[in-house]
């Protein structure tokens, strides 16, 4: 697998697991039924920021991170990031490589840390991976998402120095 930034062309690769994962309704809350062009501004980072694409050997985009800085300004020196990874290609640790190039790139652009703002608490699989990458839940907001089976449940702000 090798993990590069996103071009125009890839976008309509990204876009059915994007809309199938926000279709789930499960770990973002984005706009449902969006389409391909009324999708891409919500992933297709501009500069500061920049989207990424993990392709693999056959060259099928398997997931997609987008990264920059988490608020302008004065708080312009702590990243955040988003990912998305195709639900036909889960458990082959696209997430994990997706988090691993995020962090280094953070670094390498000079972050002093990295902020998730809206990690769905019953999201085990999220949760698990960022912890075992150094990440804390530092606060949850208590019902801050409506997640299809299990309710209203709280929304977790994960951060890690870098």
């Amino acid at each position: 697998m090798i993990i590069r930034v996103a071009e125009d062309h890839d976008w309509p690769n990204i876009y059915p697991f994007y809309a199938a994962i926000m279709a789930e309704g499960r770990t973002y809350a984005f706009p449902e039924g969006q389409t391909l062009d009324e999708a891409r501004p919500w992933w297709m980072e501009q500069p500061p920021g920049r989207t990424v694409v993990a392709v693999d050997d056959d060259g099928v985009v398997v997931g997609s991170a987008k990264m920059g800085p988490n608020r302008p300004g004065g708080g312009s020196h702590v990243a955040t990031a988003s990912f998305l990874v195709d639900p036909a290609h889960r458990g082959r640790g696209v997430g994990r490589a997706l988090g691993a190039h995020v962090l280094d790139r953070a670094r390498a652009e000079g972050y002093h840390g990295i902020q998730f703002n809206a990690v769905v608490e019953v999201n085990r699989p999220a949760v698990h991976l960022w912890r075992s990458l150094g990440f804390q839940v530092i606060g949850t907001v208590p019902a801050a998402f409506d997640h299809p089976e299990e309710g209203l449940v709280g929304l977790h702000v994960m951060y890690r120095r870098l």
